[in-house]
């Protein structure tokens, strides 16, 4: 079994797309980890505020299949094939990390950039995983959230 972190979001009917998904993760996956959920304004577009959070798994699967399988959950919540990359989201699930996989590659990129990019991402994984190491920069997740700069942060932890 190898443990894993998704990051999940939407910004339509945002409510009921992540309990949904955590429900249909939960039915893939089994027991998950879940973070709080953060609410966070857009990047990359103008749009409505996003749900953010992290869920930690495990699974007997390789990566590929994971990924195959978010994608597919993505479809089920109203993605289309052709949906940019900052665009509103029904539900959005990226695949953070898989065990101390590296995979770069046309398919799958582990462990995901945006885990060092964007505080949406490391916030919720930084809550759940703190004393796991990012198996590139060789830094725990609490300790790359303690280092990111906070002035611009645009989120805040909400009761869900």
């Amino acid at each position: 079994m190898t443990l894993g972190f998704i990051s999940i979001g939407s910004n339509i009917d945002r409510e009921q797309h992540i309990r949904q998904g955590l429900i249909d993760l939960q039915q893939l996956f089994g027991t998950l980890s879940i973070s709080s959920v953060y609410e966070s304004d857009p990047v990359g577009f103008t749009g409505d505020a996003f749900y953010n959070l992290v869920v930690g798994f495990h699974s007997e699967d390789d990566a590929y299949t994971v990924a195959i399988q978010l994608r597919q959950l993505e479809f089920a919540h109203g993605r289309s094939q052709d949906s940019k990359k900052f665009s509103a989201r029904n539900l959005d699930l990226d695949l953070l990390l898989f065990g101390d996989a590296i995979i770069q590659d046309s398919h799958v990129k582990i462990p995901r950039d945006d885990i060092e990019n964007y505080a949406f991402v490391l916030q919720p994984l930084a809550e759940i995983a703190p004393l796991l190491i990012h198996p590139v920069l060789k830094k725990s997740y609490a300790q790359m959230w303690q280092d990111l700069p906070k002035t611009d942060l645009r989120q805040w932890r909400i009761s869900f």
